[in-house]
């Protein structure tokens, strides 16, 4: 099915007025999509007629409100929520065309769309993505960015195509990111920042022929990648500068978390490192990296491939984060010690 319809032909009046309130399908699952997807909603000009997310997992077990924010968005505004396996199952598409809506809106749903599914509504779908397009296109834009040091990020809204995060660009929205702010900090100001630029994308497919050029196409040499995010990609690498390192404990939190394992004078201890930051504090002898270089009953210094780090708050296997002051009074590590 083509992306591409007329939303109204000729200049006859009675289509006109029958065009002025966009007909919507909202499609999302975690949290960043509640910002805008509540705007939408609230909104007159827009008439939201379903909801699509991802099913439960397991209906038998309890439902935590954080498990599917969009879900609970739906239901607490009377919603109709659908949850198909597959977006893309036939069956299920013409579910979405019967519908008859103008807009698929999509962010932070989880399965790529085909043209088929694209194609239910009029003018297709537009999609909130959390990054700059084309850099970082994938399901952890926010973590990629912060992980590589960027100083700016932002939002994209793209129409879509089936081609993941690659549709021509319709609005940008950007913003620096904190020196120390973190993924889980920063995910829900971009959220916030992105409902504006959800609005103005419609506007733009509201007076849309459905046929010409719009957006801006995406430069594919200047496209990277932002997979999922993997457990074993929490563990500190040592010979990664201080710098790098800090990056990475600021990127992948909440999850997977950074860890690493202090090989003391008893069985190895997995720690995870909450907070950390760039010192010069050292005995001022060469060690490797991953060596402890300082250590009293206020601070731990570890030596890195370029640069010493000090570990500022952490949490020991099966207990609570705690700053590293309370860690030090139970576990006192030895100079030389090694984390790896």
């Amino acid at each position: 099915m083509s992306l591409f319809f007329c939303v109204w032909s000729g200049n006859n009046s009675r289509n006109h007025s029958k065009r002025t309130i966009m007909k919507l399908i909202l499609f999302g699952t975690g949290p960043f999509a509640v910002p805008s997807f509540k705007s939408l909603v609230e909104d007159s000009s827009h008439e939201v007629v379903a909801l699509v997310t991802r099913p439960i997992a397991d209906a038998g077990k309890r439902r935590k409100t954080a498990e599917n924010p969009t879900r609970d968005l739906g239901e607490s505004e009377g919603l109709t929520v659908l949850d198909p396996v597959d977006a893309n199952d036939p069956e299920f598409v013409q579910t979405l065309a019967d519908y008859r809506a103008d807009l698929l809106v999509v962010c932070d749903f989880g399965q790529i769309l085909s043209n088929d599914c694209l194609g239910a509504a009029k003018l297709g779908g537009i999609n909130l993505h959390g990054s700059l397009l084309p850099k970082y296109r994938g399901a952890a834009p926010i973590n990629w960015a912060i992980y590589h040091g960027d100083e700016k990020t932002g939002v994209t809204i793209i129409h879509m195509t089936p081609r993941l995060d690659g549709g021509p660009i319709l609005v940008t929205a950007e913003t620096a990111i904190g020196r120390t702010e973190t993924a889980e900090e920063i995910e829900p100001r971009l959220a916030e920042l992105g409902v504006q630029p959800v609005h103005d994308a419609i506007a733009m497919l509201k007076k849309w022929d459905g046929e010409s050029v719009i957006g801006q196409p995406q430069d594919q040499a200047l496209a990277t990648k932002a997979p999922r995010l993997k457990k074993s990609q929490g563990q500190i690498d040592w010979t990664q500068s201080a710098t790098q390192i800090i990056n990475h404990i600021r990127a992948f939190q909440p999850w997977p978390g950074t860890f690493t394992h202090w090989h003391g004078p008893k069985q190895p201890l997995r720690l995870i490192v909450h907070v950390a930051s760039l010192t010069t504090n050292s005995s001022g002898q060469i060690v490797e990296p991953g060596q402890v270089v300082a250590c009293d009953a206020q601070q731990l210094v570890l030596q890195t491939g370029d640069g010493m780090l000090a570990l500022d708050q952490v949490q020991p296997a099966g207990k609570k984060k705690m700053p590293i002051a309370d860690f030090l009074r139970g576990r006192q590590p030895a100079i030389g010690d090694k984390f790896e």
